[in-house]
């Protein structure tokens, strides 16, 4: 039996019909969707695993829902006996990595992720914007981009992948002052706001109330903060850090190489997709690394699991 950390992802991690097999098959994972609906009051069935699409990618959506299918599937790994020893979530997935650790009650980080989404996409109503991914070029270069061009660095997700946020046009001519210099590609992001930014300064303001209000224990095992790359040492600390990752960078390297330079050395990715998974490949290849989403996957954990 191996020592896992549970990785959790954030939005974009999205699909329609995420989470359905774990709800088919488990009356615990329905169990959590009927509360975290009722918590909400939405029809989270319906959109994760009917959408459509372009209603679940809203993000006041999203966000709730990516929560709970992250969620369902930590649940699940508990049923087989499986808890993490230590834990990371990439921006919105940090509130499931804190539920995780023992620091957030499930009907808090629920409310907190919906009305997360709902002041982000309100502040980008106010002050629209852009993001773009950067790959494949030198990061103090990047920041002297950022800097002439007045737009900021939203996550540092691998050695070869940074991403800027910021107003539309800055953020375009930043694109291609990178390209220029040598950057290998530059990719604007189908994304409806510019996260991770002072353009999220409104919903940074109107948030942080709604944080106060949560009660928050001490972490039970290591679960590692975007906004400094460190783990969370008290209680205390916590809802300082979720407000500041409104505006600040997620420095999602940063945390892997933090975790990898403890000793953890296996690492599997909770909820949809196989985003982190594939960053994890690129910041370090010696580690394992597997994504728990549907029973497919799960049975692949498993086996790996017992063969240690």
């Amino acid at each position: 039996m191996q020592k896992w950390v549970f990785l959790f992802p954030g939005q974009g991690s999205h699909y329609v019909g995420m989470g359905r097999e774990f709800y088919e098959d488990y009356s615990e994972v329905r169990e959590l969707f009927q509360s975290a609906g009722e918590i909400l009051r939405m029809d989270l069935v319906k959109l994760c695993f009917e959408g459509p699409e372009n209603e679940l990618v809203l993000t006041e959506n999203v966000q709730p829902a990516i929560t709970a299918v992250n969620l369902a599937c930590l649940a699940v790994l508990r049923l087989h006996e499986i808890f993490p020893v230590a834990a990371a979530g990439h921006s919105l997935g940090e509130y499931s990595a804190l539920f995780a650790s023992g620091v957030l009650e499930f009907q808090d980080v629920m409310r907190l992720v919906q009305w997360r989404g709902r002041l982000m996409h309100e502040a980008s109503l106010c002050e629209p914007g852009a993001m773009a991914a950067i790959m494949d070029f030198d990061e103090d270069r990047l920041r002297e981009i950022c800097t002439l061009c007045d737009v900021e660095v939203a996550n540092i997700n691998s050695p070869d992948q940074i991403i800027i946020t910021g107003r539309s046009e800055p953020v375009d001519r930043a694109m291609a002052m990178s390209a220029d210099s040598g950057a290998k590609k530059c990719v604007k992001l189908n994304v409806s706001g510019p996260w991770h930014s002072r353009c999220m300064a409104l919903a940074k303001e109107k948030f942080e109330p709604h944080v106060l209000q949560c009660s928050f224990r001490n972490p039970q095992i290591p679960v590692v903060s975007n906004v400094d790359a460190l783990p969370l040492q008290s209680a205390e600390e916590a809802p300082r850090k979720l407000v500041e990752q409104i505006c600040g960078s997620v420095l999602w390297r940063q945390s892997m190489e933090w975790l990898i330079r403890s000793g953890y050395d296996h690492f599997v990715e909770v909820g949809p997709k196989k985003v982190l998974r594939g960053l994890m490949r690129r910041i370090d290849r010696n580690v394992k690394v597997m994504n728990v989403e549907d029973p497919e996957s799960l049975a692949a954990f498993l086996q790996a699991n017992r063969q240690g």
